[in-house]
Formats: C-alpha cells, structure tokens, sequence
C-alpha cells in the first residue's frame, strides 16, 4: 500500500537532487511509495550526500496523489 510523506531536511545538504532550496540551511520534499521505499528514502535523507551535513529530517505522513505510486532510490 502507498503512502506519502512531506520532508525536511536540515543541515548543510546541498546536493540533493530535486529539491527545494529554503532559508536557513533546508531542503523540502514529498515522495510517495510503499513503506519499503519510504524508510530507504529516509535512510539517504538522513545521511545526505557526501558533503552534507544533515542535523535532523522531519517528516509527516500527507494524502496520497493519484497517479504517484511509487519511489525508487538508485
């Protein structure tokens, strides 16, 4: 079954693919999959790119978009 989160990433995280850029050192994002793909997703968020410097990702469960089944980590 898939579901959706909403994520912030704190800390020097420049290098993430497909982000959005906020004030204060963050980077925001969504991403829907099955729970499997979710928590892989969390995992590199929590870890960053090699020259990131992450302090904390938050995240919050969001309504699932049609269309948007899955998420795939490389």
């Amino acid at each position: 079954m898939a579901k959706r989160i909403k994520y912030t990433v704190h800390g020097e995280v420049q290098g993430q693919l497909e982000k959005d850029n906020l004030a204060e050192a963050k980077v925001e994002g969504e991403a829907q999959g099955d729970d499997e793909a979710i928590q892989k997703l969390l995992e590199v968020l929590e870890s960053g790119p090699p020259a990131a410097s992450v302090t904390k990702v938050e995240k919050s469960e969001v309504v699932t978009k049609e269309g948007e089944s899955s998420y795939t980590t490389a």
